[in-house]
C-alpha cells in the first residue's frame, strides 16, 4: 500500500542539522549532555553541558555544573561555571553565580552574576609596546 524509495529512508535516517534540542519545562536530567548542535534548556540539568553550538537558558531553566559552547544566551539560572567561545548574554532575568570564561560579554540591567569573568581574547604585542615606551628617550 506504501511504497518508501530509497531517497526517503536515507533522508530519515539522517539527523536534520537545523534541530534544537530542547529540555521542556519539568524535566530533570542528573548527568552530562554533549552535543554538535544548538540546545535550549527549559527544564532542570544537574550536570555538565558541552555543545558546539549555541546554549539558552530559558527563564524557568537551570544549570547546576559546568557549561562549554560557542554562544550562550541566558534567561534562566546557572550555578556554576561557563566557558563561552564567542558571545555570552545574560538577559535581565539571568542569575548566574559561578566564574565566567568568553570572548564577549553582553549583561543586560536587571542581570545578577556572582563571580569572576575573564574575557576577551589575548591582544598581542601589547607587552611589546609597553616595554619599548619604556625605552624610549625623551629630551
Amino acid at each position: 500500500m506504501f511504497k518508501l524509495n530509497s531517497n526517503t529512508m536515507a533522508r530519515n535516517n539522517e539527523a536534520d542539522s537545523s534541530a534544537i534540542n530542547i529540555i521542556r519545562t519539568g524535566t530533570e536530567i542528573s548527568g552530562d549532555i554533549n552535543c554538535k548542535e544548538d540546545i535550549r534548556i527549559d527544564g532542570k540539568l544537574f550536570g555538565n553541558l558541552k555543545s558546539a553550538g549555541k546554549v539558552v537558558v530559558g527563564e524557568g531553566g537551570l544549570i547546576d555544573g559546568t557549561v562549554e559552547c560557542s554562544h550562550a544566551t541566558i534567561f534562566g539560572d546557572i550555578k556554576g561555571t561557563i566557558t563561552v567561545n564567542e558571545l555570552l548574554g545574560l538577559k535581565s532575568t539571568a542569575n548566574l553565580v559561578g566564574d565566567i570564561t568568553t570572548n564577549k560579554l553582553q549583561i543586560e540591567p536587571g542581570a545578577n552574576f556572582s563571580g569572576s569573568c575573564k574575557m576577551g581574547a589575548v591582544i598581542k604585542g601589547i607587552k611589546n609596546d609597553i616595554r619599548e615606551g619604556s625605552k624610549e628617550k625623551t629630551a
